[in-house]
């Protein structure tokens, strides 16, 4: 590992970062350390990086805002990919393209600041423009899928394609990109609506007091853990149960809102992880319902 580090310095990809605590890129908080992080400059030399990883059968994954991950205690050893450098905004109009690296609530508030409809739901999501792309990001009955007309992609054989929306297989929580390991959003095209500014801001503030009224964002956290059943809502179901405030070493499940699992105490992510398995054993059992998580585990095997 020590040789592809230097290798890696000498062919100027990027920023490099080395034994990197990955609890200061997610969002719970938690995590081993990685070896090496990457921070491309470019398209061009994230391809030129991908290509020597390839080649020398390394692996590696890209890390967004690290909003809906959980990574396990041990270390990471190959190669994270931040995109972050790919962070350019353009306005045609109505019409945003925006790099995979920026922040989805930023480009959010400034459609909402343009008096342009569409991206309301996204004003409380902390993730990337790219890591909202690849989970169909979504709140309050929408999400990328409603407003996402293209993406610009990078393909397992490296070329740079454009995909349209149909293309994309938007559906509750998932894409195209969950499905095909290897494609990585590079760019996004968001088409978005005219409407009237001071309506936007009021039903964005409306939704921020409810937030944090309801959900626990003073903690540590994933947000939502867990996909709602069709005609249920997850967090109902665990709250029928009991099971708010439930703990498990440093993590526990909100007292707010039961679909929260919070890092309420110097969590690690194993005391995570053992909350959700809990869980998923006690609404099958009690229920005969299947949870499915929201969040990705890596790292785990």
């Amino acid at each position: 590992m020590e040789e592809l580090i230097n290798e890696i310095k000498k062919e100027e990809y990027g920023k490099v970062l080395t034994d990197v605590s990955l609890r200061e890129y997610t969002t719970y908080k938690v995590g081993g350390n990685c070896r090496i992080m990457v921070f491309p400059r470019n398209i061009e030399k994230l391809v030129q990086l991908i290509r020597k990883l390839k080649k020398k059968k390394v692996t590696y994954m890209v890390l967004g805002k690290g909003s809906n991950v959980l990574f396990s205690d041990q270390e990471y050893k190959g190669v994270i990919i931040k995109l972050d450098c790919l962070d350019h905004i353009e306005w045609r109009g109505n019409k945003l393209i925006v790099g995979a690296g920026v922040s989805l609530m930023k480009v959010a508030m400034m459609s909402v600041r343009k008096g342009l409809s569409g991206l309301e739901f996204a004003t409380g999501i902390p993730g990337s423009v790219g890591g909202a792309v690849y989970m169909n990001a979504g709140a309050y009955k929408s999400d990328m899928g409603y407003v996402v007309s293209s993406v610009k992609v990078l393909t397992p054989n490296l070329r740079v394609i454009t995909m349209v929306n149909k293309e994309l297989q938007f559906h509750y929580r998932t894409s195209f990109f969950k499905t095909h390991p290897g494609y990585i959003c590079l760019e996004a095209t968001i088409k978005l609506k005219p409407g009237k500014k001071e309506e936007i801001e009021e039903l964005v503030q409306e939704r921020k007091k409810r937030r944090l009224e309801t959900q626990p964002l003073e903690y540590p956290s994933a947000g939502s853990v867990f996909r709602n059943p069709e005609g249920l809502f997850a967090g109902k179901l665990i709250e029928d149960l009991g099971y708010k405030g439930l703990s498990k070493g440093g993590a526990m499940i909100s007292a707010k809102h039961a679909n929260f699992i919070v890092n309420y105490q110097e969590a690690k992510a194993k005391d995570i992880k053992d909350l959700i398995d809990f869980i998923q054993e006690e609404v099958r059992e009690k229920y005969q319902i299947e949870l499915k998580v929201e969040q990705e585990f890596k790292n785990w095997e």
